[in-house]
């Protein structure tokens, strides 16, 4: 079977591209780094972060092929929106509310695949009722406290990528390790250090850092959070992924049964 997982950026995808030795190679025309866990072939891609990135990238991937992915995980880091959450802990949304608007709002909020949520919950995660996409940083803690109202973290892709999911009907679900507490207010302006592109610009990251010096400890201290939180999600993700490809494997030589 094969399994494709998604990331915002690589510091998020580090600590298992170094665990499996992924390998870069090609799904169709688009590239991905591939690697072999359980009895599933893995294709990771990199959007950029933002939904506009994760709408590009995603709709590539997924229409390269469709008919020969199996299941999608839209995985990363994610901001905690209630008290309950700590750093490094896993959750999987049973949906994904975006902060866009929609020509179809009926679509809004978008549901994680039933059958693969409980085997996210088999695996160790957490399983909450909802993520937020927003379509910016959300770095402040007030604001995190105010969407915590209706939510339970907040990123910026998982929408996107669940959306390109139903449309090709490939099961999808949002998976996501916490790097910074409702409490955390973000030490910059995060969306003055991205590039059009989605990723993070040094120089950018730099000049914040100048205009705000006082910063650099909770920066260092976010770094330090961020890789904390990839380092636990990293494990996680090869389980879930050995597990539902075990299953699949037993289900398809009994009865030919297709993935969730």
């Amino acid at each position: 079977m094969r399994i494709l997982v998604t990331f915002a950026l690589e510091n998020e995808f580090a600590p298992w591209h170094a665990m499996r030795k992924f390998r870069p190679g090609k799904w169709g025309e688009v590239n991905v780094y591939r690697a072999e866990v359980g009895f599933a072939e893995v294709g990771v891609v990199l959007t950029g972060a933002g939904p506009k990135q994760a709408h590009s990238e995603g709709a590539k991937v997924l229409g390269s092929d469709p008919e020969s992915i199996n299941l999608c995980v839209s995985s990363g880091l994610a901001g905690a929106l209630k008290s309950q959450y700590q750093v490094g802990q896993i959750l999987a949304a049973r949906s994904v509310r975006t902060e866009a608007e929609l020509t179809d709002p009926s679509s809004n909020p978008l549901a994680s695949s039933a059958p693969l949520l409980s085997f996210a919950e088999e695996c160790g995660a957490t399983v909450v009722e909802q993520f937020y996409s927003a379509v910016r940083v959300v770095g402040r803690a007030e604001e995190k406290r105010h969407l915590g109202e209706h939510s339970d973290a907040v990123e910026m892709e998982s929408f996107e990528i669940l959306l390109e999911s139903a449309a090709y009907g490939i099961p999808a679900i949002a998976i996501r390790a916490i790097s910074d507490t409702v409490d955390d207010n973000l030490p910059l302006d995060m969306n003055r250090i991205f590039t059009d592109e989605g990723q993070v610009s040094i120089p950018r990251v730099l000049g914040q850092v100048a205009l705000h010096p006082a910063s650099v400890p909770d920066l260092l201290r976010l770094g330090q959070n961020s890789k904390a939180a990839a380092e636990s999600l990293a494990p996680y993700l090869d389980k879930f992924v050995a597990c539902i490809s075990e299953r699949f494997q037993t289900l398809e030589r009994r009865s030919g049964v297709v993935a969730p």
